[in-house]
């Protein structure tokens, strides 16, 4: 079967407009990459180099010592394994609440859980840095992720996950003795797992990036986490622009290797989580 020619010529205008807007995207990118491995006058030529004659590699062994940014990246996974242990367990267990027991004004409930979602983030910070501030938080690894353990639209893609799983399933679980904890651990979790992956993505994406709860509760270099230790280095760096496109790569490259190595289960995943309902 030929095609048309006008719709050969509409789905080649389509490639090229995905084709430029692919490329204004990646470029950024590219930029910092080949910037990371200039010289600094390199950096500052113009018209400016797209691909270097020498490539620097001990800018990155310059920029380890010029800051502590193991230690900023050691901060970052450490809470965000925190973080991610926690709150994993604390929104599975609610939303298996909402999804399995039946309790007075348990709708009302989850609407109003749900109404919060509307609530900027920054509108809690004032009232969340006084909670810590009284508790003596300040410079722990705790006070960066506590505040942010749950999160309502993730215990809402559980729930609507967990709804999913057909009711039989839990009465003849129930008839043949399991416990509810059990029949989560054993029948939901692993009917779950798609969504349980992407929220686990997702939330590593958000810990690793968070910024500016950090900047407020962490007083000292060595508590700083990565996204802080890039922005407080900007000043200390100058204008050695090479140092600061490492720096960057040291930040988003593991975001970004992890994006592409999951992004395929994010998107199924909410796929799936957002058929019922």
């Amino acid at each position: 079967m030929e095609l048309r020619p006008q719709k050969v010529a509409l789905k080649t205008i389509s490639y090229l407009i995905l084709f430029f807007f692919a490329l204004v995207t990646l470029f950024p990118f590219y930029w910092m990459i080949i910037t990371a491995l200039k010289d600094s006058n390199s950096a500052l030529r113009w018209p400016p180099e797209l691909w270097p004659k020498t490539f620097h590699w001990e800018n990155f062994d310059r920029l380890l010592k010029a800051a502590p940014f193991g230690r900023y990246f050691m901060n970052s996974v450490i809470v965000v394994i925190l973080d991610l242990s926690i709150s994993m367990i604390v929104m599975s267990f609610a939303a298996f609440g909402f999804a399995h027991y039946n309790f007075r004004g348990k709708e009302i409930l989850f609407m109003l859980f749900l109404a919060t979602m509307m609530i900027p983030g920054e509108a809690l910070i004032i009232t969340n840095f006084r909670t810590v501030a009284k508790l003596g938080w300040f410079d722990t690894y705790h006070v960066l992720f506590v505040p942010y353990i749950a999160s309502v639209f993730y215990i809402y893609l559980l729930r609507q996950a967990f709804e999913s799983v057909p009711k039989q399933l839990y009465l003849a679980a129930k008839v043949d003795g399991c416990s509810d904890f059990k029949y989560f651990l054993k029948v939901l979790l692993p009917i779950a797992r798609p969504m349980l992956i992407t929220i686990v993505i997702l939330k590593v994406i958000a810990s690793w990036n968070s910024f500016m709860w950090p900047l407020l509760v962490t007083n000292s270099s060595r508590m700083r986490v990565i996204s802080y230790g890039l922005v407080a280095f900007q000043s200390e760096a100058g204008n050695d622009f090479p140092l600061m496109m490492a720096a960057s790569i040291f930040t988003v490259g593991p975001m970004i290797i992890l994006y592409l190595i999951a992004r395929k289960k994010i998107i199924d995943g909410i796929a799936k989580g957002g058929i019922k309902g």
